[in-house]
């Protein structure tokens, strides 16, 4: 590698927005106080992201973690993004401004968390789900642990017990959202549909789902798939990525996402938004779009579970 980077004829690319993702011996070192590449500038704190678990993050966690519960991010009754009042409420709680850097891990299946916490398990996915929106309301430095709690655990780094607080900030610093175009409402899907040449509206969902034979959740009735979407895959569930992540649980390798997203018409030149039931498979592969430096990507929050409730005027498809 020293040999092939020393020389300027070859060529090298790496992520735009590289630093974003991080790794468990960076985390280690910066948690040591150390001074790795794209060490934090200011603020930093991690957060140990679930839905609804505080057991799980009372079990373990990484040394330092707060815990990010992610309804305080999204409303119950929708599954949206909460409002403007609403997440500058909860940001300035849990000492978030837009200044901070922030750090999101989940947890997965290490320790059993599957079978302890059915359903609401998906670590990862809710940590990208936390950084899409902290990415939305402002915060400039968002990062996910690549591979999360279970990597951390399986490098043999140590984990604590400490019910961590945090100490509440005045203000964030911004009008929130920061980035509107980031999140994508019901309209613009719409437009998004009506422009297939500069735009695509992309299904994070199984084929199951795709060709309407399960909806993918039990709160969510009708089945099948928004007209007109792309199809982009996830994995074997609402709870699973297994099409964007290797078989250890970190990142697939960023250029095998694109060509698989160039092959079905998904480019970095089109204004794409991820689509799943409520937003989360979306927002991780926002996520890797976003590391990728994609400019116009962007999360329709709505997703099926907003559009299926109305086939009258948002027109579905079932089938292969």
């Amino acid at each position: 590698w020293a040999e092939w980077a020393a020389d300027d004829t070859l060529p090298v690319e790496r992520l735009p927005n590289y630093d974003k993702l991080v790794h468990t011996e960076w985390l280690r070192q910066v948690l040591d106080g150390g001074r790795p590449e794209a060490a934090p500038a200011g603020a930093f704190l991690l957060f140990h992201v679930n839905f609804g678990v505080p057991e799980e993050y009372e079990e373990s966690h990484i040394p330092g973690a707060l815990y990010l519960d992610t309804n305080r991010l999204e409303s119950s009754n929708d599954w949206n993004r909460r409002s403007p009042e609403e997440l500058e409420q909860a940001l300035c709680s849990l000492a978030i401004t837009r200044d901070t850097t922030v750090v999101l891990y989940g947890r997965d299946t290490e320790g059993d968390a599957n079978e302890k916490w059915p359903g609401r398990r998906a670590g990862q996915i809710a940590a990208s789900r936390a950084a899409m929106i902290l990415r939305y309301s402002g915060v400039d430095d968002v990062r996910l642990l690549d591979g999360g709690y279970d990597w951390w655990v399986r490098a043999g780094y140590p984990l604590e017990t400490v019910v961590r607080e945090p100490t509440p900030v005045s203000s964030f610093g911004v009008q929130i959202p920061l980035r509107p175009e980031v999140i994508v409402d019901i309209d613009e899907a719409k437009q998004i549909l009506a422009d297939r040449e500069h735009a695509a509206l992309v299904s994070v969902r199984t084929w199951n789902e795709h060709i309407g034979k399960v909806s993918g959740y039990n709160y969510i009735n009708p089945a099948g798939r928004i007209a007109g979407d792309i199809w982009g895959n996830c994995g074997s569930d609402a709870y699973h990525m297994q099409h964007y992540r290797n078989v250890d649980n970190t990142m697939r390798a960023y250029p095998e996402i694109a060509s698989i997203w160039e092959g079905v018409g998904i480019t970095p030149d089109k204004r794409v938004a991820f689509y799943c039931g409520t937003g989360w498979r979306a927002s991780e592969t926002w996520f890797y779009a976003y590391l990728m430096g994609w400019q116009q990507a962007a999360v329709y929050d709505g997703g099926w579970f907003e559009w299926s409730q109305d086939p009258i005027n948002n027109p579905i498809e079932t089938g292969a």
